[in-house]
C-alpha cells in the first residue's frame, strides 16, 4: 500500500521529473551493479558519468547468461530471496531473485494499472490464472481481495458452463488474467451462447493481446479490455490507461528498442525488447532481452489522461514469432492473426517455417470447411505479402500449446539469431 500510493502521486509527475527520477534510478542502479554484483565486477565497467550513455557499455544478457552462473548475478545468497520464474514460454525458463521489499514495487505498480481500468480494492475479481495451488499467502491475497481463483488449464465447456453460471449468480466487477484463456472463456461462453455475463472491465497480462482477442472478449463480456505489458520477472514496462494509451513506466525500468546491431531504432520502427529495471539490487537486470518486438512512439506524443509517461505504440510479441522471406520481408504473429480470424471454417491453426524458402500452416477444420478455404487462405497471403511466397497446408487433430499452457500461433524451427551477450 506504501508503494501503491507514491505510485499514485508519481503517475501525474510532469515528463522532465519522470526523467529526472528515471536518470537517478539508472545511476544508482548501473552504479550498484559494477561495484557490488561479481558479474558485472569481472567486467571492469568504467561509467563516465551519464548513465543514459553508460548504459550502452554494459553487455545484452538474456535468461540462458543469468541461469548458467545466477550467483553471478545476485547479492548475498540467493536462499534469503523471493524467487519469481518465469513460465518458460520463450523455451528457457527465467529465475529472478528479489527482497519481498522489491517485489512489493511490482505488485503496487499492477495494483495502479488495475485502478487505470476502474479496479478498486473490495471490488469483487474474477480471476483465470495459472498458479492454481493456492499457498497461505495467496489464499490470504484472494480473500482479502475478494478474489475468485480458477486455474486457465483444461479449460472445456463443461468447465466454462460451470463458472458462467456461477458469474451470473455471482456478480463481479472485474475479470483478469492470460489474454489467451481470456480469449478461450469469452469463445467458449459464445458457443454456450451465455450473453448475460457483465464486467466493468476486464484487464489481461502474459501473453499477447491480439486484436481479434480483445474484439471477441469485449463483446461477450459487454466492457472493455485494458492490457498490461510486464514479465514474472518483476518488470512492469507499459499498461494501458483510460484512454488506451500503453504508458511506459519510466521511474520502474529503462526501455530500449533494438534492432539486430543492437542500435536504437527510430520510433515507428519495430525494435528488439531490452529492459533494465530501476529498482532491484538484489539482482540488478540490466539490459534484459526478453525476445519481444515493439515499438516506440514518437516522444514528443502525449496522451490526453493526463499522465506523462512515454508512450509504447504496439507490442509486437516475440522475436521468434516472426517469419522471414528469403527476400527480406517480415511477417509477424498479427500478420497471420489479422488474416486468419475472418476464416470461421478454420478453428485454430500454427505457422511453421523450418527452411526460408517456404512455411507450411498447420490447421484444425471447423464446420462448412472444404478445400477452396485453404486456395483463399493462400491468396489473401500472397497478396498481403505481394510476392508468391510458397505455403504448404498440413490438416490435424490437435496443435500442442506451448510449455506454459498458451497456444503457439508460430513456431520457428531455423537456427535462431542468439542475441549478444558477455
Amino acid at each position: 500500500m506504501r508503494h501503491l500510493k507514491a505510485w499514485r502521486e508519481i503517475q501525474w509527475l510532469r515528463t522532465s521529473d519522470l526523467r529526472d527520477r528515471q536518470r537517478q534510478g539508472l545511476e544508482r542502479v548501473l552504479r550498484f551493479a559494477t561495484t557490488r554484483i561479481a558479474y558485472y565486477q569481472r567486467l571492469g565497467i568504467r561509467l563516465a558519468g551519464d548513465p543514459f550513455d553508460d548504459l550502452a557499455r554494459f553487455p545484452i544478457v538474456g535468461k540462458p547468461a543469468i541461469k548458467a552462473e545466477p550467483d553471478a548475478f545476485v547479492l548475498g545468497p540467493r536462499s534469503r530471496l523471493v524467487c519469481e520464474k518465469s513460465s518458460g514460454s520463450s523455451g528457457v525458463q527465467g529465475a529472478v531473485y528479489m527482497t519481498r521489499e522489491e517485489a512489493s514495487h511490482a505488485q503496487a505498480i499492477q495494483t495502479l494499472w488495475w485502478e487505470w481500468a476502474g479496479f478498486r480494492l473490495g471490488f469483487k475479481y474474477f480471476q483465470r490464472g495459472i498458479t492454481p495451488e493456492r499457498r497461505f499467502v495467496k489464499r490470504i491475497k484472494d480473500i482479502l481481495l475478494r478474489t475468485t481463483y480458477v486455474s486457465a488449464y483444461q479449460l472445456n465447456e463443461q468447465e466454462a458452463r460451470t463458472w458462467l453460471l456461477y458469474l451470473r449468480r455471482n456478480p463481479h466487477r472485474h475479470m483478469g488474467g492470460y489474454a489467451s484463456s481470456l480469449y478461450v472463456f469469452a469463445r467458449l461462453a459464445k458457443d454456450l451462447a451465455i450473453d448475460d455475463i457483465r464486467f466493468d472491465s476486464v484487464i489481461s497480462w502474459g501473453d499477447k493481446l491480439f486484436q481479434h482477442y480483445r474484439e471477441s472478449i469485449e463483446m461477450q463480456f459487454h466492457c472493455r479490455v485494458f492490457d498490461t505489458y510486464g514479465c514474472t520477472e518483476g518488470l512492469m514496462i507499459a499498461g494501458q490507461c483510460e484512454r488506451g494509451t500503453y504508458h511506459i513506466m519510466t521511474p520502474h525500468v529503462r526501455l530500449e528498442l533494438l534492432d539486430d546491431n543492437d542500435r536504437p531504432v527510430k520510433p515507428g520502427h519495430l525494435g528488439r525488447v531490452v529492459v533494465t529495471r530501476l529498482d532491484n539490487f538484489s539482482m540488478p537486470l540490466i539490459r534484459y532481452a526478453l525476445g519481444d518486438l515493439a515499438e516506440a512512439a514518437d516522444p514528443s506524443l502525449l496522451c490526453d489522461c493526463g499522465r506523462q509517461f512515454p508512450i509504447l505504440a504496439r507490442v509486437v510479441g516475440r522475436e521468434t514469432d516472426v517469419v522471414r522471406t528469403p527476400s527480406g520481408k517480415h511477417m509477424v504473429v498479427h500478420f497471420f492473426t489479422g488474416i486468419m480470424e475472418h476464416f470461421s471454417e478454420i478453428r485454430q491453426f500454427r505457422v511453421v517455417q523450418r527452411t526460408p524458402e517456404n512455411i507450411e500452416i498447420e490447421y484444425i477444420p471447423d464446420i462448412n470447411f472444404s478445400p477452396t478455404v485453404l486456395a483463399r487462405v493462400r491468396q489473401t497471403i500472397h497478396a498481403r505479402l505481394g510476392e508468391p511466397f510458397p505455403i504448404l497446408f498440413q490438416e490435424v487433430s490437435y496443435i500442442a500449446p506451448t510449455p506454459s499452457g498458451k497456444p503457439e500461433i508460430v513456431k520457428l524451427e531455423l537456427t535462431p539469431r542468439v542475441p549478444s551477450q558477455a
